[in-house]
């Protein structure tokens, strides 16, 4: 599927994840997951400074059809939020994957990248293939 870039890391929950390679990671969610919500009109900002645990809630986007929270991939600190998403959450749906990021994470010590999914396995989840 040429919507999901093979250069990122994924959770089944539908969250792409793009290693900064500084200790920091850029988080969003997939094309499919912004498809499933619809015109996305809110996106609750992430609170700088915060830390997560690995699947902790961290925001709530709002669709002309739900609201649906969006849980962190990995373990660490919120160091930025896309602000340009206040103004224009529809950027979401137009490019999920570079304009469209929703967070930054600074990577907590014992975050491991390993336990998120490939390309390859994600389609797989999306695609409801073993």
């Amino acid at each position: 599927m040429s919507n999901i870039p093979a250069e990122l890391l994924y959770t089944e929950s539908h969250e792409w994840l793009a290693d900064n390679g500084d200790g920091t990671v850029t988080v969003g969610i997939t094309h499919h997951a912004q498809e499933l919500l619809g015109d996305i009109v809110f996106v609750e900002a992430a609170d700088v400074g915060r830390n997560l645990d690995a699947g902790e809630e961290y925001t709530v986007i709002e669709s002309v059809k739900a609201a649906s929270d969006s849980y962190s991939p990995i373990a660490g600190e919120i160091i930025a939020f896309n602000e340009a998403l206040e103004d224009a959450p529809e950027t979401v749906n137009e490019d999920p994957y570079i304009e469209g990021w929703i967070m930054k994470l600074k990577l907590a010590d014992d975050a491991d990248l390993t336990v998120l999914l490939s390309a390859e396995a994600y389609t797989d989840v999306v695609t409801g293939e073993d």
